[in-house]
């Protein structure tokens, strides 16, 4: 996060830094020639010093400016994107020390970048412009990143996990049981009020509120107990781990900072490897994985036996997989939609080791109607409009990319997002097939589990006989067109 000041001072040192290598001047010589030591100088183009008036008015004159020029946000036509930069809301969107950048060291990248790359950072910014990225979308895809470098997991919060465990006497205790969690939470002086949000029509979005004044934890109605759970052990994550820059609602989509983001992510991170502690449910997945044929009740049967949702043990599927069964090709997908409106949408996405098919598209593009994730959805909702939903459905399917060699086995689990309301949620996660994970899931070769032909989206598909098909192929079409238009331009040149 880079403050007001240090902007100012960081736009500061860039044009100094500038305007002394056009005239072709040291360090030494610009501080012979100012009067001021040679660590002030260097001081100043590194943006860690920003000189009184009346040394601003020397710098000026010994390279060639005047005052206002020096003090203001106009430069040159080659530094102005980067002082643009610097002084947006851009670069603040961007966590640049998670990823070991300081303001000094983007300093000196900027000062330095040739006349292309400071072109590509205009060009950033009006990306960043056109299509109205919000900070938060720079925080998320940040999250996802460091996610995918650790391999979505986090030795750390497990260790933080195993003693909290051994602290508060819970190690045989599986499902957890919400009164123990709400003593161990009174522990640290915080009360859980169930009443008092729901009557509030403002905050019926919210499922929790945590009160920093009153050291309450408000959880509103409707909620499961796996999810009553769930916020009672994410709270407890924020408290243990002692996570101060944080949210304060679950909705968390205007985060404050990276940090606040990153800090709800351990937080819901110790949740879950609270509720699936990593040595047990490690055991119960090998069980359920080796076995020879595809076994949909296996696996509900394990979300019953910890008391969790289905996108929580899909979510911890994705820590566990990479780091104990070497499975890293893999994609975790949360999809809301609409059978009757026909409006489906990504709400949640991670990829491990690549950036794998399936993906948000930020083009208003539709999905592939193919993807068991969109599907299930709309088994759901046929379940549902007949009265016959009864508990959440769970699928595989076989997806193989058109015009790819990439095969996934995909598996759906999907349930109203309100009982008895029309829009349903599907969680979805995705391994590539390969020769590790055919030898580790012999299931995935279980003839009962449909194969499907799909794509990422209708306009981009060349599928034409796809009876799920929704939008005509445009992107395709276009692509023909432009084809069609460069063989006619060759038959002209060979006249």
């Amino acid at each position: 996060m880079i403050s007001e000041n240090e902007s100012i001072r960081l736009i500061f040192g860039l044009k100094v830094k500038a305007l002394r290598q056009e005239k072709g001047l040291s360090y030494q010589q610009l501080a012979d020639k100012t009067g001021l030591s040679l660590s002030y100088v260097h001081d100043i183009e590194t943006g860690k010093k920003f000189p009184k008036s009346d040394k601003i008015i020397v710098l000026a004159k010994t390279l060639g400016v005047d005052y206002d020029y020096l003090v203001s946000l106009r430069a040159s036509k080659k530094l102005q994107p980067i002082i643009d930069l610097i002084n947006s809301d851009f670069i603040n969107a961007i966590p640049w020390e998670h990823f070991g950048l300081t303001p000094a060291a983007l300093l000196d990248l900027f000062s330095n970048t040739p006349d292309k790359v400071t072109a590509f950072i205009s060009t950033l910014l009006q990306i960043s412009r056109s299509y109205q990225l919000s900070k938060e979308s720079f925080y998320k895809a940040a999250l996802r990143s460091y996610q995918h470098l650790r391999d979505n997991y986090f030795e750390e919060i497990e260790e933080a996990v195993q003693k909290f465990r051994t602290q508060f006497e819970l190690e045989d205790m599986i499902p957890l049981e919400e009164d123990r969690l709400v003593s161990i939470l009174q522990r640290f002086d915080i009360k859980i009020n169930k009443k008092k949000m729901g009557n509030m029509e403002a905050l019926n979005k919210l499922r929790s509120y945590y009160s920093l004044k009153t050291k309450t934890l408000f959880l509103n109605k409707g909620l499961s107990k796996a999810q009553e759970l769930f916020l009672i052990a994410r709270e407890l994550g924020f408290q243990f781990q002692q996570l101060t820059d944080r949210p304060y609602d679950t909705v968390n989509n205007h985060s404050s900072s990276f940090d606040t983001m990153l800090n709800n992510f351990k937080a819901s991170y110790f949740a879950v490897a609270l509720l699936m502690p990593e040595e047990l449910f490690t055991e119960d997945i090998k069980r359920i994985i080796t076995q020879p044929k595809w076994s949909p009740k296996s696996w509900m049967d394990l979300i019953s036996s910890y008391n969790v949702t289905p996108e929580m043990m899909m979510q911890r599927l994705t820590n566990i997989l990479p780091r104990h069964f070497g499975i890293e090709n893999l994609f975790f997908l949360r999809m809301n939609g609409n059978k009757e409106e026909n409006r489906f949408e990504m709400t949640k996405e991670l990829h491990l080791s690549q950036l794998h098919n399936p993906y948000a598209n930020a083009l208003h593009e539709h999905y592939c109607h193919r993807w068991v994730s969109i599907k299930s959805i709309k088994r759901v909702g046929e379940l549902a409009n007949n009265k016959k939903y009864r508990s959440p459905i769970i699928e595989a399917q076989i997806s193989e990319y058109w015009q790819t060699h990439n095969k996934y086995l995909c598996i759906t689990i999907a349930k109203p997002v309100v009982k008895e309301e029309p829009d349903a949620v599907s969680v979805t996660i995705g391994l590539l097939i390969d020769q590790k994970l055919q030898y580790t899931m012999p299931f995935v070769k279980d003839p009962a589990i449909p194969a499907f032909m799909v794509h990422t989206t209708c306009e981009r598909c060349g599928l034409m006989d796809c009876k799920e098909r929704v939008a005509q192929p445009t992107v395709i079409i276009e692509m023909e067109k432009e084809k069609k238009k460069e063989a006619a331009m060759q038959l002209l040149d060979a006249l």
